[in-house]
């Protein structure tokens, strides 16, 4: 495991120890202030894979994009996660990359879902805006027999959610080249299902998103303070991961902590790709374990 030399915004409740961020929350906070580190060794409730940005296509590189290597890459991941088991795994969008007709594209997501679907057996896809770029949500959906783009379930007393912003200011969904990536929006349907469903549960909530709902700038969710305000309001949500914007930051926003991942995409050979483990339990800080360009991060 290592960690990139990215900046990361250090909120209030975190601290860096051994190069790791830690972030930590009042509860594992002592009356002297002193925060409390447990130990490695604690029984762990759920492992989750944790992969983005793979961009998979059958062409050349462009740029640092090394569309092909995602298959190498993903396969180093797939062999570290089945070292210990995974409890499920979660790809943060864009699995695959544009091309030019709806076979191309359907190929392209065949080929790394065959190797992705071999890792675990409980996966969720969340969309990106390449994996609709000429697919349909549906046409996507279904080749990944996923049935719904957002969605939530429970599992070791956490409450997950997976959101989707592949759609215009005006609420259409992405499909068919008939969008700009630049405007990504959380629609009225979909906030007014995310507001019930966080009403609803009693667990802690984990959030899994593809475009940032921690910025304003052109990799950012267009209504994200709306987002943000349903999660905060709530008093329920502890994480959001997220990736879109292919590098590793975090940010603390109104007591909830932003994580974006690393894309897996960016540089040639192994050693440039990205991925992690999130690790939950009872006792122990939230850890996620990154592996290659993956930064390492721990809160509770």
């Amino acid at each position: 495991m290592s960690t990139d030399s990215t900046q990361i915004q250090i909120g209030r409740r975190a601290f860096l120890q051994n190069g790791t961020l830690f972030l930590v929350t009042a509860s594992t906070v002592g009356a002297a202030g002193t925060a409390k580190l447990y130990g490695a060794d604690e029984k762990k409730l759920l492992r989750v894979g944790l992969v983005t940005d793979m961009h998979y296509a059958d062409k050349s590189p462009r740029g640092s994009r090394h569309y092909r290597e995602s298959l190498d890459k993903l396969s180093e991941a797939g062999a570290e996660f089945q070292k210990q088991p995974l409890d499920f795994l979660v790809e943060l969008g864009d699995i695959i990359d544009a091309a030019d007709s709806v076979e191309t594209e359907l190929s392209y997501l065949k080929t790394i879902n065959k190797e992705f679907s071999q890792i675990a057996k409980d996966r969720h896809y969340v969309l990106g805006n390449h994996c609709v770029d000429t697919l349909t949500k549906e046409e996507f959906l279904g080749s990944v027999e996923q049935e719904k783009s957002y969605y939530s379930f429970d599992k070791g007393g956490y409450h997950f959610i997976v959101l989707d912003s592949c759609f215009r200011s005006d609420g259409t969904p992405y499909q068919r080249k008939n969008f700009k990536w630049t405007d990504p929006n959380v629609p009225k349907e979909e906030l007014e299902w995310l507001a019930a469903d966080l009403k609803q549960t009693r667990n802690r909530v984990i959030v899994f998103a593809h475009q940032r709902l921690d910025v304003s700038d052109n990799h950012g969710v267009k209504n994200a303070p709306e987002v943000r305000q349903l999660l905060e309001e709530s008093g329920k949500v502890d994480l959001v991961f997220q990736g879109h914007s292919h590098k590793n930051d975090h940010k603390e926003i109104g007591g909830i902590h932003y994580c974006t991942l690393v894309a897996m995409v960016e540089g040639s050979g192994e050693e440039n790709s990205g991925y992690s483990v999130l690790e939950l339990s009872r006792e122990s800080p939230i850890q996620i374990h990154g592996f290659r360009k993956q930064a390492d991060y721990a809160l509770k």
